[in-house]
């Protein structure tokens, strides 16, 4: 429901939004403008300037200070009305108080769109809905994450739907804060608001008197200059009329005659919030506010585009529409790290509403019985990270899932989706299905698991399901072809061919997309160092994934490649020269990078492992301590990146580095490596520190064990480390 409001409201009204967010955007300048032409503020008292300024002008009416500070003074020129901003130390204009015809043009069009009242209404309206596009737009960003804890975590994806959540985070909070003030303003404006407290009565008896020295009132010489909002000048033939005075505090009037402060009504609250609330919207008296407002306005034509190809997208891949919780009888969950698995829950999704069933997809995070009124069975597709670890969309579900109780009219299927070759083959699926049945869920089907995205397991659980629900279906998942690009290799560097482990280190050109490309988010997609690289090898349609040892920021796309023997695309990769090309994609892994801020990271790799490792020390920026261990065979034959680590160290984006060798003359692994520095390691991990591991299968697990032995004796332990998102592994 929340996304689908989201999108129609935004497409319908994605016009009016853009005009109004650009005139907003360009009218954001004109308060940071002011900032350099408006005279140096003064201490000094409003009698003071009000002497000042009678004194320059003795046909003053009013004088006003807007919240940047300006001052400007209302007289008469002649018998003609006149208007100057006034330089406080001299009350004498200082320069013309008039709005260029730009900036009164812009005003009016952003208030009003040259309608006048109605305008203003179709503006408010447009307000009202950028209003709720903002925070229902908060909702499906964290719905996205998994989690509103996850919120703050890199944006995952890639073209039109990274670009529109990356975009999303910037500006929403900007277009909150000025679609809610503008609908206050409105409110304002049309008589909506209770004023906060009526100006006070107009006096019934004055002295009758004219001519009283500014100087000499006591009220006026008790408000600083800053305080003031108005001060109004009576008439000079009328001795019944009076100094009208608004401040900060309040409203009041002063005899002419005799300067006495004849009555006074405190400001109210709605008084102080709406002149807080025309501070927040104009800049004025904020100008780097409004500027920042300015800068997030500017993200409403790109959401608008980015919106919209993501709807066209999703209209021309023929997307199912997705049932509301509450009315939906199945329920499917995913948890899914780099996609893959969200491809088999729509080919069910859309299997099982072509039967006739009202299906509700989301993912695994919005894992709530209570919002599912109708709903007989919940179907959970879980992937799983690394060396049995959850995708990053649903750390802490397992936590939450224990917490609640079975639910005695729903039914319960959990498929999990990894690859054998690991040793904890779907492990973060088992444990669901373990606290499924210790928490005494009905089974719809038996735990099952799809190997290494396997069309024959999925069509297999298929036919299990059909026959459970009694219907007649096949579960024909065809795969969907991601968006490949033809990558150069420039260079390449050679090692451990004398040791029958050849390993090479690639680069490959960052493919060069045309501007027109670009604008219709076809740009090549932001990596980092750890996201993967998915090329399929000639021959197959299976892409072998990756690590990357750089970021979009380096300008090129670098991994590490040890020759596999028999190995389809390690053999062919190994044998690219420069000027050769392959077929590739880029695909985010967000789970496995250092976090940001100051505490330590302990990097732990072996072999082509070392890749990502050294892609985070090489973006290391900001000299967050790192510590790198790092296992190779010999420092003669397949020393990679040692320049580049004796570099790196010199200049402080690494803090240590830690070698250790296995075919010299006293062999040594990682592990060992971390035995002998056990005292520091628990130093580290104490005060905050983060775990990446990266390698083969079996140097991961060494690295557990002796991890978990260097840190039990100070309470820690890795299940502890995991949850916190402190140890993450890229294994293979």
């Amino acid at each position: 429901m929340v996304r689908s409001f989201h999108r129609w409201f935004g497409l319908l009204t994605a016009v009016l939004l853009v005009a109004v967010a650009l005139s907003g955007m360009a009218l954001s300048v004109f308060p940071a403008t002011e900032v350099f032409t408006t005279p140096a503020a003064q201490e000094i008292s409003v009698a003071d300037l009000a002497t000042r300024v009678q004194a320059a002008e003795p046909s003053v009416e009013q004088i006003r200070r807007a919240p940047s500070g300006r001052i400007t003074a209302y007289y008469l020129r002649g018998d003609q009305p006149a208007s100057a901003v006034i330089d406080p130390s001299t009350g004498k204009p200082a320069a013309s108080a008039d709005a260029s015809a730009l900036q009164r043009g812009l005003t009016n069009f952003h208030r009003s769109l040259f309608l006048g009242d109605t305008g203003r209404l179709i503006t408010a309206g447009g307000a009202a809905i950028m209003l709720l596009l903002s925070i229902s737009g908060v909702f499906l960003l964290a719905r996205r994450a998994g989690g509103w804890r996850l919120l703050v975590r890199p944006t995952r994806g890639a073209g039109g739907r990274r670009l529109h959540a990356a975009v999303s985070r910037l500006a929403l909070p900007g277009l909150f804060l000025s679609s809610f003030t503008a609908l206050w303003m409105t409110a304002a404006t049309f008589g909506y608001l209770a004023d906060g407290a009526a100006a006070p009565p107009f006096p019934a008896e004055v002295s009758g008197r004219t001519g009283v020295a500014l100087a000499s009132i006591a009220t006026l010489q008790k408000i600083p200059i800053a305080d003031l909002r108005s001060l109004n000048f009576p008439a000079t033939d009328d001795a019944t009329d009076v100094f009208t005075l608004k401040t900060a505090r309040g409203e009041g009037y002063i005899d002419q005659g005799n300067g006495v402060l004849l009555s006074w009504a405190d400001a109210g609250w709605i008084d102080r919030v709406s002149y807080l609330v025309t501070m927040l919207h104009t800049g004025q008296g904020m100008a780097w506010l409004g500027l920042a407002l300015g800068c997030s306005a500017l993200g409403v034509p790109l959401l608008g585009w980015t919106g919209l190809s993501v709807w066209l997208a999703g209209r021309r891949d023929g997307k199912v529409a997705c049932i509301p919780a509450g009315s939906a009888d199945t329920i499917l969950l995913v948890a899914s790290e780099g996609g893959t698995t969200r491809g088999f829950a729509k080919t069910l999704q859309s299997t099982l509403a072509a039967q006739g069933l009202r299906v509700h997809v989301a993912p695994m995070a919005g894992f709530d019985p209570t919002r599912w009124q109708r709903a007989r069975q919940v179907i959970l597709f879980a992937a799983t990270y690394g060396d049995g670890a959850a995708p990053a969309c649903a750390q802490g579900f397992l936590e939450h899932f224990n917490r609640l109780p079975a639910q005695p009219n729903l039914s319960l299927a959990v498929l999990g989706f990894g690859d054998r070759s690991f040793h904890t083959f779907c492990g973060f699926a088992a444990q669901i299905a373990q606290v499924a049945q210790e928490k005494g869920w009905a089974e719809l089907l038996p735990f099952d698991t799809v190997d290494r995205q396997s069309l024959q397991d999925f069509a297999r659980w298929g036919r299990s399901l059909a026959e459970t629900l009694e219907l007649d279906f096949q579960l024909n998942h065809q795969p969907a072809t991601p968006k490949t690009w033809t990558l150069s290799l420039v260079s390449r560097r050679d090692y451990g061919a004398n040791l029958h482990a050849e390993t090479v280190i690639l680069r490959f050109a960052v493919p060069r997309i045309p501007l027109f490309q670009r604008l219709t988010g076809e740009s090549f997609v932001h990596f980092e160092a750890g996201d993967l690289i998915g090329v399929v090898p000639q021959g197959s349609d299976l892409p072998r994934f990756y690590s990357l040892a750089s970021g979009t920021k380096d300008g090129f796309l670098e991994i590490c490649v040890r020759k596999q023997e028999g190995g389809l695309c390690s053999g062919q990769l190994t044998t690219l020269e420069p000027g050769h090309t392959v077929t590739a994609f880029v695909r985010q892994n967000p789970a496995f990078r250092p976090a940001q801020g100051s505490k330590p990271v302990i990097m732990i790799g072996a072999g082509a492992g070392v890749g990502p490792l050294a892609g985070f020390a090489r973006a290391n920026a900001a000299r967050q301590p790192m510590h790198l261990y790092f296992g190779i065979r010999h420092p003669a034959h397949d020393a990679l990146y040692a320049e580049e680590l004796s570099d790196w160290k010199n200049d402080g984006r690494l803090a240590s580095v830690s070698t250790a060798y296995s075919r010299t003359r006293t062999p040594a692994y990682v592990q060992d490596l971390l035995r002998k520095d056990a005292a520091r390691l628990c130093n580290l991990i104490a005060g905050g520190g983060q775990v990446l591991v990266c390698g083969g299968t079996e140097m991961a697990a060494g690295v557990a064990s002796a991890l978990a032995d260097i840190l039990a004796p100070g309470g820690i332990n890795l299940a502890t480390l995991k949850a916190e998102g402190r140890y993450a592994e890229d294994v293979y």
